[in-house]
C-alpha cells in the first residue's frame, strides 16, 4: 500500500458513509430522505475510489488510475447535486426547488462532460462542489434564523468544518509528513464534519413542512 495513512482514512469514511446512508434511509424526512441518501452514498463512493487510488494506484499512467480517479471525481459531482436538491428543499418552496434540481442535474452533465473531455483535476471537483456547498450552508442557516433547532445548528457546524477541512488539505497541515499527512488529515476531519450533517440529517425538515407546522390552526 502505497499511502497506507490516506487510504485507510479513506476507507473509513467510506464505511462511514454507508452506515449514514443505510440511517438516514429510516429516519429522515421525506422527501429530503433520497437526496441525503445520494448525498452520503456519493461521499462513500469517493471516498473508496479515492482511497484505492491512493492505496494502490499512484501511477498516473496505469488503467486503474484513470479509472478509479475519474470515477472518484465524477462521485463528487453527484455529491454537488445532492447538496443543491437538499438546500432547495430547506430553503425554497416545491415550485423553486423542483427548479433547482433541474438545474443542478444540468450542472451534473455538463460537469461530466468535462471532466471525461477536457479536465479531471481536483480544481474543476472544487468549482463543482463549493458553490453547492455554500447554498446549503445559507440553506441551513436560514432554517435556523427561522425556527432556532439543534439539527439546523448541528447542519451549519457540520458545513462550515467542511470548509476548514478543506484548508487543512490545501494548506498541506499535517501531522506528520510521512505517516499521517495532510489528506489523511484532510479525511479525519470531514468525517467530524459529516458526523455533525448526518445529525442534522435526520431531522431537518423541507421549508414547506417547517411552514406547515408553523401555520395556525
Amino acid at each position: 500500500m502505497t499511502e497506507p495513512d490516506v487510504a485507510l482514512t479513506d476507507y473509513a469514511l467510506a464505511l462511514e458513509c454507508a452506515v449514514f446512508c443505510a440511517l438516514v434511509a429510516r429516519s429522515s424526512h421525506p422527501p429530503l430522505r433520497k437526496w441525503w441518501m445520494i448525498f452520503f452514498a456519493s461521499i462513500g463512493a469517493g471516498a473508496l475510489f479515492g482511497g484505492t487510488v491512493h492505496g494502490f494506484f499512484l501511477d498516473k499512467s496505469t488503467t486503474g488510475w484513470a479509472v478509479l480517479w475519474h470515477a472518484a471525481i465524477l462521485s463528487i459531482g453527484v455529491t454537488a447535486t445532492a447538496t443543491w436538491a437538499i438546500g432547495g428543499y430547506l430553503q425554497m418552496g416545491e415550485r423553486m426547488s423542483a427548479a433547482v434540481r433541474r438545474a443542478a442535474v444540468w450542472l451534473l452533465v455538463v460537469y461530466t462532460i468535462i471532466v471525461l473531455t477536457v479536465s479531471s483535476s481536483f480544481f474543476v471537483a472544487i468549482l463543482m462542489y463549493l458553490p453547492a456547498t455554500v447554498f446549503m450552508l445559507v440553506a441551513m442557516v436560514d432554517a435556523y434564523r427561522r425556527s432556532p433547532t439543534r439539527p439546523e445548528a448541528y447542519g451549519i457546524a457540520g458545513l462550515a468544518l467542511t470548509f476548514v477541512a478543506a484548508a487543512v488539505q490545501q494548506f498541506r497541515i499535517a501531522l506528520h509528513p510521512q505517516y499521517f499527512n495532510h489528506n489523511a488529515l484532510y479525511h479525519v476531519v470531514q468525517g467530524i464534519a459529516l458526523f455533525l450533517i448526518f445529525l442534522a440529517a435526520r431531522s431537518v425538515r423541507p421549508a414547506t413542512a417547517r411552514e406547515a407546522r408553523s401555520e395556525p390552526l
